[in-house]
């Protein structure tokens, strides 16, 4: 931003000011009748945030109202981060927590080369521009009237910066912050006091109109006559000692070209009648503020008013601060010594329809015209009776421009449009087109609340070469002889002023015509083709931000980075995929043991995890992305349980009715929030009891001959004999079922699946879960391999002789 700052005065006296400044802050003038109730504030809002949960590369927006008569802003903020303070250089952006301020729209770090400071509260001084802070435990801050101006901030936290914040993911990992926050705002219980105490008296200025001013217009040829208003307080004198301040506002609600301030009538008030002291040795020095209290060191202009008025070209609209100080009283040797003045202050406002120096160029006012569609406020504007189209954006420049220039000068032909954004749309985005058939020879310049010129501009763009910073909210997209298209991000809601610059005018006659759009959308460049425009609200629900949720491959503001390349794409579509082959081997030996059911669930699980990944990664898409998620995750749960049940030897009556309940759990696993990583283990303890019960059920039901014990031993050493017998036959029942060697390649490859599983992220999910598969499957295959085919003794007949025995005394006998 370029502030045009006006200093008619020697450098040290101005630090002479600030000293006195400083020490007679509360010294208020002689004529002061509204100093009752000083120091009094009441509170004008206070809002308490619930506790908010930001999941990783979530962010949070907070809107905070100041009125123009605030006092103090107060913000505490209590977390759960827990960052050491001396590694938030080296940390990654990506994963640290940040919290930013912004006056007048949404924070947005990504478009920012930041350099986290390493406490907030040390740094809130000065928030003219945008400023981002490494969250922390507890920070807890006042901020005066007299270090932010009023209007609306807005607060934003984020779990994660950078590119990569908007790149959609297959998985989303990492720390989960959550914050509780308590605003509130408190205001001056009287309307004229100002001041970190509000002890300080501000006399308001009423303005009327007084027709033609040429005071000031000595220098200038007035082509066309302007309209002033004059800007006086109720009370006709002031006075004021060495170094008090006198305080004054003054609101301006519409486009001006020209503000001064001057002092009349100066007197000097000694009690010493042998002093040779004149009034005009006197400094009445000035200090302009814009939205704030002014000081010696905070101020946008300055004038000594007893030399010269203060002059400020092209205010900006809102509320001014103007204060006055006397100095050089103290070479009277007079206590007491005081200079009284009248204070007048004049608003050059230009005829409509016109604006620049000496009101001779061209302003158009430009129509909304709101667009239908999804997102909300989207619209283009038009100039007012400009003849153009209401059905399409662009208009023609060529019937629009002004027809003089400044002092004759012919490259400083200026043609003016304002436009206004709406209360609530600060999140949208100003897109700036210019085309022509021939080269433009046109400089573009934006200015917030007011007209823009060479020396005061927000934004501006003059070639390629020639353009503001684009880590400032601009965003240049064409940049040719004949196109620009640029943005203007996140614009604050209220006026806007555009100022086309025409060079070359002697070129004009082989000039083609230049067509111009200007238009507020919610994504720049729509995502780029590269992601969806969505959009959501601040905490508080009152303003509606956008923001672009990209693909898999591209990240940023506008999806315009690419992060994953054409060939990178290729390769984790390949691994995701072919990698679900791991899938044949425990189907083929499912189908070869004659095992159908397994068979079916491990081939489906294959082929539906392969075509979820190929959706996933933007390849191509069976069926809608949620069903072939919930295919897979239902699947793959599935035939994780089904390995186990596999491994008990049941009646299939008995492993029908287990595999219906675990159908429906898993069902209702993958339904409500499948990628939550606690579901796999949810997944093999529902596995390992499922396996519990059916061994329960096969001892129940083909070892009740067997002889146990009715109660245990009260002899101890008996009692552990019998415990000894019932492991080592344990042990010998399980050496007997299952192969301890694929028993052991199995877990071992289990093994190596949970550790791919915790090595995942966002960067290398698709090497990790490939992996991940390949190993998964594996185990299955060994878990199956190692069921022996074993037929138990006691699923036999009795061939001993007890069979025969029985058989024979169950015959008559004779005799």
């Amino acid at each position: 931003m370029a502030f045009n700052l006006i200093l008619w005065c020697h450098p040290n006296l101005v630090l002479t000011v600030f000293v006195l400044f400083s020490s007679s802050f509360c010294v208020f003038s002689s004529t002061d009748e509204a100093g009752s109730g000083s120091g009094e504030t009441f509170t004008v809002s206070s809002f308490s945030y619930p506790e908010t949960r930001l999941r990783p590369f979530d962010l949070r927006y907070i809107r905070v109202d100041l009125p123009p008569w605030f006092s103090v802003l107060s913000i505490a903020l209590n977390s759960n981060v827990d960052i050491d303070v001396s590694r938030i250089e080296t940390a990654p952006q990506s994963t640290l927590p940040i919290i930013c301020f912004r006056d007048g729209s949404p924070p947005l770090p990504d478009t920012l080369n930041i350099s986290l400071m390493t406490s907030a509260i040390s740094g809130m001084n000065g928030l003219d521009v945008e400023q981002c802070f490494p969250m922390q435990k507890n920070i807890t801050m006042t901020l005066t009237n007299n270090q932010i101006s009023p209007g609306v901030w807005y607060i934003g936290l984020f779990n994660g910066i950078g590119p990569t914040r908007t790149q959609s993911k297959m998985i989303i990992r990492g720390p989960t912050y959550s914050f509780v926050a308590n605003i509130s705002v408190e205001a001056c219980a009287n309307s004229m006091m100002r001041g970190n105490f509000c002890n300080s008296t501000v006399y308001p200025l009423s303005c009327t109109s007084s027709g033609n001013y040429n005071a000031l217009a000595v220098t200038a040829n007035m082509a066309v006559m302007e309209n002033v208003v004059t800007c006086r307080s109720s009370f006709k004198m002031f006075c004021g000692h060495e170094g008090a301040p006198n305080f004054f506002s003054l609101d301006i609600m519409n486009v001006v070209e020209e503000l001064s301030v001057t002092a009349k009538d100066v007197q000097f008030n000694i009690t010493s009648s042998n002093s040779s002291f004149a009034a005009n040795d006197v400094h009445l020095m000035c200090f302009v503020r814009h939205g704030a209290m002014p000081s010696a060191t905070l101020y946008d202009y300055t004038s000594d008013l007893n030399k010269a008025p203060l002059v400020i070209h092209s205010p900006l609209i809102g509320r001014w601060y103007i204060s006055i100080v006397p100095v050089n009283l103290t070479t009277t040797q007079d206590s007491n010594a005081s200079v009284c003045y009248s204070m007048v202050s004049h608003m050059l406002q230009c005829p409509f329809g016109k604006g620049g120096p000496n009101c001779t160029m061209n302003s158009y006012m430009l129509q909304t015209f709101v667009r239908k569609g999804p997102t909300p406020f989207e619209s283009y504007y038009l100039p007012v009776g400009g003849g153009a189209s209401h059905n399409s954006a662009n208009f023609p420049l060529e019937p629009l421009l002004s027809n003089s220039s400044y002092n004759g000068q012919p490259d400083n032909t200026w043609t003016f449009f304002l436009l206004d954004i709406p209360r609530g749309a600060a999140g949208g985005n100003i897109h700036v087109q210019l085309s022509s058939d021939v080269k433009i020879n046109y400089e573009v310049y934006a200015r917030f609340g007011g007209l823009p010129s060479l020396v005061s501009w927000d934004y501006y763009y003059v070639n390629r070469t020639r353009r503001s910073d684009p880590s400032m909210f601009f965003m240049l997209y064409d940049s040719r002889d004949d196109k620009v298209d640029f943005y203007i991000m996140y614009a604050r809601e209220g006026t806007w002023g555009f100022g086309l610059r025409h060079v070359n005018t002697s070129s004009d006659s082989s000039k083609g015509p230049t067509i111009m759009s200007i238009s507020l959308e919610r994504c720049p460049k729509r995502c780029s083709s590269h992601g969806e425009c969505k959009f959501s609200f601040d905490a508080s629900g009152l303003t509606s931000y956008s923001f672009c949720s990209c693909d898999r491959n591209h990240g940023g503001f506008d999806c315009s980075i690419e992060i994953v390349t054409h060939q990178g794409h290729v390769r984790q579509s390949i691994f995701l995929i072919v990698s679900n082959a791991a899938a044949i081997l425990p189907a083929y030996w499912a189908l070869r043991k004659k095992a159908l059911a397994e068979w079916v669930l491990f081939t489906s699980s294959g082929i539906s995890s392969g075509l979820y990944h190929a959706c996933d990664v933007g390849t191509w898409c069976a069926l809608s992305y949620n069903v072939l998620q919930f295919m897979d995750f239902w699947l793959s749960f599935m035939a994780v349980i089904s390995t186990f049940l596999y491994l008990a030897t049941i009646d299939e009556v008995f492993k029908r009715a287990i595999h219906t309940v675990i159908a429906i759990l898993t069902a209702l696993l993958a339904a409500t929030k499948a990628t939550r990583s606690s579901n796999i283990l949810l997944v093999l303890v529902i596995g390992a009891l499922g396996l519990l019960i059916g061994w329960l059920i096969e001892i129940s039901t083909k070892y009740r001959s067997l002889s146990m014990p009715v109660r245990f031993p009260l002899n101890l050493r008996l009692g552990l004999q019998t415990i000894k017998t019932w492991i080592i036959n344990l042990v010998k029942t399980l050496l007997r079922r299952y192969n301890l060697a694929f028993a052991m390649a199995g877990f071992a490859a289990l093994a190596m699946a949970a550790v791919s599983w915790t090595l995942e992220t966002s960067e290398n999910y698709w090497l990790w879960h490939s992996f991940w598969h390949i190993t998964i499957y594996t185990s299955s295959f060994f878990f199956l391999c190692s069921k022996a085919n074993v037929v138990d003794s006691e699923n036999r007949l009795p061939e001993n002789g007890n069979y025969e025995l029985t058989h024979q005394d169950s015959l008559p006998r004779g005799g």
